[in-house]
């Protein structure tokens, strides 16, 4: 059986006619690239619009018949303007003018917002001479909006033994009646995850605008070390804390399976990007600290009780309490007498005080105290486990820098350890641990 590379095309990599022209010499440059999911085009300029975002408008406007045919036709003319460029015989306004009388049908807010990627895959499979295939004949969701894995991956095989090169759009798919429904947004990452695990594929390449994934963001550190290999594991560490190459959950699919994804950058194809390897074949690891990754903008609701490990459910009720106002908790670091929950402001929004009340009600402690702004910060290394001295040198680059730590967590896996700091001392730790290990070359 020939190897078979799945390859994702982000919103950069086909913002207009030149990106086409990049992404066609790629695929062409591996005969292995069979099967193509690509995004809805994205910015050209940095004042542009996505198409996906214009879609939205759409669908806001969709009451304001003017509004509406005025924002699609801006669309649909991006649309014709990269099958110009491209010398396509394609009448691609045919297909829009389908869409527009289907709107006015159902107004399905999915529908609307998916038909970037719709359009793009049929601009596309044009361009590379490849067979069109709708996500919603393959991709399959229950009515309650729950991906059908497994029917998922069995149209997806099947439509492999039918069709030996295709595009397939990504981030939506239908339900067994035909009603369109979209992944989050990013989802089309998530679809090329699913598309690599159907065709039994032997690598899912996932085209950016970045070559892979880099030790810290950027933004706050100057020119931070590019990371060749990395896994499953370490992936969904930094993902979760905010290293946004890759959608998180795009990983879940292919590591069922053990497909490798490589992170490759569109505009600079010659560069290796960064590769992600199964947690069951890890790579070996040049330096013990993988990552580093953090997000701002916390609160810490600290709870005393006298005698608390002795009250049968008392972390239960705590538990309940959060549930029940619909947050969820980041972590929950605790004591003898003491436990304390870390909880993003953004799932506090107007519940902050709802819930303590709730709790002084319901758990009768000695104290809550709430302490707002902090941030967290992972460090993430697959390869902490077996060495020495990892927290003393982390520690001792805060100490260094006065910064003081208010939190301490270490998952069980020994994978990662998270500091809860000041959100104002945030980049300052960051940059202090980055160059703490680079320094020491661990």
């Amino acid at each position: 059986m020939s190897e078979i590379v799945v390859a994702k095309f982000g919103g950069s990599s086909l913002a207009d006619s030149n990106q086409f022209k990049k992404v066609k010499d790629i695929v062409f440059s591996n005969k292995k690239r069979k099967y193509i999911v690509p995004s809805a085009p994205g910015k050209r300029y940095k004042d542009d619009e996505k198409i996906t975002d214009l879609l939205f408008q759409c669908y806001n406007s969709i009451e304001n018949k003017e509004k509406f045919i005025e924002t699609f036709k801006i669309i649909e003319d991006r649309y014709i303007q990269i099958c110009n460029e491209l010398e396509l015989d394609l009448d691609i306004s045919s297909y829009c003018e389908e869409i527009k009388n289907t709107v006015y049908q159902n107004k399905s807010l999915d529908y609307i917002v998916s038909r970037g990627e719709y359009l793009n895959a049929i601009v596309l499979a044009a361009y590379l001479g490849f067979k069109f295939v709708d996500a919603a004949e393959v991709i399959v969701f229950f009515e309650d909006g729950k991906l059908n894995f497994d029917e998922t991956q069995t149209r997806l095989y099947k439509m492999s033994l039918e069709y030996d090169y295709a595009v397939i759009p990504g981030f939506y798919g239908a339900t067994d009646k035909g009603i369109v429904k979209v992944f989050s947004r990013g989802g089309s990452d998530f679809s090329g995850s699913l598309v690599a695990n159907g065709v039994n594929a032997s690598l899912y390449e996932n085209w950016t605008d970045v070559s892979g994934f880099l030790k810290a963001d950027p933004r706050i550190v100057d020119h931070p070390r590019h990371i060749e290999k990395i896994t499953y594991k370490e992936l969904r560490e930094l993902s979760y804390m905010g290293a946004s190459v890759l959608h998180e959950d795009a990983v879940f699919p292919v590591k069922k399976s053990k497909i490798p994804i490589q992170i490759r950058n569109t505009n600079s194809p010659m560069d290796e990007g960064t590769l992600i390897l199964s947690d069951f074949e890890s790579p070996k690891y040049p330096k013990t600290i993988t990552g580093i990754a953090g997000k701002k903008d916390f609160t810490v609701i600290a709870i005393e009780k006298m005698l608390m490990n002795e009250e049968k459910g008392f972390l239960r009720k705590l538990l309940s309490i959060i549930e029940d106002n619909d947050i969820s908790v980041e972590h929950i670091p605790s004591g003898i007498d003491s436990v304390s929950l870390i909880i993003s402001d953004e799932e506090l929004r107007n519940k902050l005080d709802k819930v303590i009340e709730e709790i002084r009600t319901k758990l009768n402690p000695d104290s809550v105290e709430v302490y707002p702004n902090m941030a967290l910060m992972a460090v993430v290394g697959k390869g902490m486990i077996r060495t020495r001295g990892i927290s003393a040198r982390l520690f001792t680059a805060l100490k260094e820098q006065q910064i003081n730590v208010r939190m301490i967590s270490q998952g069980s896996s020994e994978i990662n350890i998270i500091i809860g700091i000041e959100n104002e001392d945030f980049e300052s730790a960051v940059n202090a641990v980055y160059y703490a290990f680079e320094q020491a070359n661990i």
